[in-house]
């Protein structure tokens, strides 16, 4: 018998969120944004789910090669443009939008020979600093690509840094808007927390949302996903292996970090760091145990992790523990309830499943 964890794919919750997004934005078309691996998914377990999405956007030419593999024959956007030369030369053959925003970029395209030219997306510096051209140089930017016969269409995007927060996009949309007036070109500048929070201020071309698609709220805590009406995609579930009855005064785990106050019942689950399950979770993490919300205790180890079983008392070996999704009688613990107890965001639990936990898509 196989180790009893497994991570469950939900396709009609995905479907839905990418129709959550597109009422929040009915003027733009979306982009699904399935980065790293669809954000832990896998791109092939979401692709039939994202097949209503306009276009599909990702990092790396690996992901574009497995997208257009699958049959998308849609738009394909690589949100952090090329990284060598030689990959135009794949931009071509599979057909692929791309970001620019570097001169070196450019210079590439410039020496590019090629006879399809490419459309680009030119990605300001409105304030993240990270990546884009600076609003004094974006201009001059778009003028060299204009002039390039490798190029086609010039789309324009740039990225909010604080869309989910009280800062809010109000200054960076309008140095965008400043920067490229009267410049031609669709433009896409939301997020998801922008395509959630700001619906209006940010209308444009395109939206792109992420992790809103994986049913996590891109502002949490102050919304919940049950706020903005989005479906867990992903649950984590695993069984218990093990009870123990321990009294006043016994310890658990490495460390002895949980010391039980009077008697209790303790539940062990197959699951650890080994599986992506955060080690720096403590006592108080919340689970379910057939569909009860309890909480773990103790510290997590590579393969097991221990639970409080007293609001569960009649759970046992083999008990369904869900560690964030849903439980097997309709209830649900959000994945970001579990991240904040860990300290993290919802994006690095969903990413951090590692490679021994097998998946299943319903």
């Amino acid at each position: 018998m196989p180790r009893p964890i497994l991570a469950t794919i939900h396709s009609a919750a995905l479907q839905h969120n990418l129709d959550r997004a597109r009422r929040a934005a009915l003027d733009s078309r979306v982009w699904a944004v399935v980065k790293a691996n669809a954000y832990g998914h896998g791109i092939e377990r979401v692709f039939d789910a994202f097949r209503g999405a306009d276009g599909i956007a990702l990092l790396d030419l690996n992901e574009a090669e497995r997208v257009r593999s699958l049959g998308w024959r849609g738009p394909v956007l690589l949100l952090e443009g090329v990284f060598e030369p030689r990959d135009l030369e794949l931009c071509s053959r599979l057909d692929l939008w791309h970001a620019v925003h570097c001169d070196a970029q450019i210079d590439w395209l410039a020496a590019h020979k090629t006879q399809v030219p490419h459309r680009v997306f030119l990605k300001m510096n409105s304030g993240m600093n990270r990546l884009g051209f600076t609003p004094e140089r974006f201009r001059a930017a778009w003028t060299r690509l204009n002039a390039l016969p490798q190029v086609d269409e010039i789309s324009l995007m740039t990225h909010f840094s604080d869309a989910d927060g009280p800062r809010g996009i109000a200054h960076q949309l309008e140095v965008f808007d400043e920067a490229t007036r009267d410049l031609p070109g669709e433009r896409s500048v939301a997020n998801s927390a922008a395509t959630l929070r700001h619906a209006a201020a940010a209308r444009a071309d395109w939206i792109r949302p992420g992790i809103l698609l994986y049913g996590s709220s891109p502002d949490f805590p102050e919304h919940d996903a049950a706020h903005w009406q989005l479906q867990p995609t992903m649950t984590l579930s695993t069984r218990l292996i093990s009870v123990q009855t321990l009294e006043a005064g016994d310890t658990i785990g490495y460390g002895s970090r949980f010391t039980a106050e009077g008697p209790m019942r303790i539940g062990v689950a197959a699951v650890g760091y080994a599986d992506g399950y955060p080690r720096h979770c403590d006592t108080g993490t919340p689970v379910l145990v057939d569909g009860v919300r309890t909480r773990m205790v103790g510290r997590v180890s590579m393969d097991m992790i221990t639970v409080d079983l007293t609001p569960v008392p009649e759970a046992g070996f083999g008990s369904e523990v869900t560690l964030w999704g849903r439980g097997s009688n309709g209830t649900v613990l959000p994945i970001d309830d579990v991240a904040k107890a860990a300290g993290t965001v919802g994006y690095e639990l969903m990413c951090a499943v590692t490679r021994r936990v097998p998946f299943a898509v319903d």
